[in-house]
């Protein structure tokens, strides 16, 4: 024993309130390096030992906060300076579109760093050397029964008084720990070689099994069957048609249930004399029609279609909608614009319903009436 150096000395306690009332007792008496061990978590053990919010809620805060900051300056950075891009409308600075992202990144850092910090800095991972590891005091209190230990190293700390502490609030049995010298020569060794080593083999095991699941077991029966299905692969060429193309055009004059073709293709002139817009001007259509032009339309033509694009130069500025020629077509030739496109502008016949595009006509007028008012519209 002589070579040795003390540890702790410990207590054994039979009832949970019993090890609850020494808890309290050992605080009372000024001490503040010791430690209660007990088979289960024990309801008010914190408060009995008067011990302080773990530091590990901080370390979660740090990392997760800078990642969400970190996560929104790239965002920021990628989309409104190093590439803008307006699709559909939308600001450079999307922050709605951002939060996903930020969530998902804050949440996973914040996790990762509070486990490597607890394994390694609060755990001291890889040292596992303990003086209470293996112990018959150990052993009961992982059992059955309830233990204090009060550390050599508390300022507070005399061997009479310990132990006539312990005797006062009843302990079962008293003992010594003893610190061994591989447990002090031990120290928190995250480069041991030992301990590399095993990071090492973990870590090509790991890329091993994964390597071979995704790129060979993958591959073979019974995994591969929903793999290889008699089926006809986008971009895949077809071994049943004589022209070798698997993707099909639709047959020529058929109409999907429910649909019915635009009349006038290649014919502006005509639709604008034929169509007339079936949707009446009210509030609602209004508001529709406001919300897609703002989406699809804005970008080009600006907020109020007076070709203000926000485009950057990345297309041609488009005319202006208020033009005596844009104003003096109806709406039917209008809708043959939206419908099929015109110049550089694209079809938007699959972005909006046909009951969309006419909404969107009256917001349009709504606009050119707005900024072409007429006297009798001041009065």
């Amino acid at each position: 024993m002589n070579n040795k150096i003390l540890y702790s000395y410990t207590g054994i306690f039979d009832s949970p309130d019993d090890i609850t009332h020494a808890a309290k007792e050992a605080v009372k008496q000024g001490y503040t390096k010791f430690d209660v061990n007990t088979p289960y978590p024990l309801h008010g053990m914190n408060k009995a030992m008067n011990l302080s919010p773990s530091k590990l809620g901080y370390i979660a805060l740090i990392f997760g906060l800078s990642a969400a900051l970190g996560t929104l300056l790239s965002l920021w950075w990628v989309s409104a300076i190093d590439y803008p891009i307006v699709i559909g409308g939308k600001p450079l600075f999307s922050f709605p579109a951002y939060v996903p992202v930020m969530f998902e990144v804050t949440v996973l850092t914040a996790s990762i760093a509070t486990v490597l910090a607890m394994l390694f800095i609060f755990f001291k991972l890889p040292n596992n050397a303990h003086p209470l590891h293996g112990t018959d005091y150990m052993k009961k209190v992982s059992s059955d029964k309830y233990g204090i230990s009060i550390q050599a190293d508390d300022p507070k700390f005399n061997e009479e008084k310990i132990i006539e502490f312990l005797q006062s609030v009843n302990a079962k049995e008293i003992n010594t720990l003893y610190w061994n010298n591989e447990e002090i020569n031990h120290e928190n060794k995250i480069l041991d070689p030992k301990f590399l080593a095993f990071l090492i083999l973990v870590a090509v095991v790991t890329s091993g099994v994964t390597y071979f699941s995704l790129n060979k077991l993958m591959f073979m029966v019974p995994f591969n069957w929903m793999d290889e299905q008699p089926k006809q692969s986008a971009q895949q060429k077809s071994i049943f048609f004589v022209d070798g193309f698997g993707m099909r055009q639709p047959v020529a004059g058929t109409i999907a249930r429910g649909y019915i073709p635009y009349q006038f293709k290649g014919q502006p002139d005509l639709a604008g004399e034929k169509l007339v817009n079936p949707i009446p001007v009210s509030k609602e259509s209004l508001q529709i029609g406001q919300t897609k032009y703002d989406t699809y339309c804005s970008p080009c033509h600006g907020y109020h279609a007076e070709s203000d694009s926000r485009l950057h130069g990345q297309f041609p500025n488009p005319p202006s909608l208020h033009s005596d020629k844009v104003r003096n077509w109806n709406d039917g030739r209008i809708f043959a614009v939206i419908t099929e496109g015109q110049n550089i502008m694209p079809s938007y016949s699959t972005q909006l319903t046909v009951d969309e595009r006419w909404a969107v006509i009256n917001y349009l007028r709504v606009l050119q009436r707005a900024l072409n008012a007429k006297e009798s519209d001041l009065k």
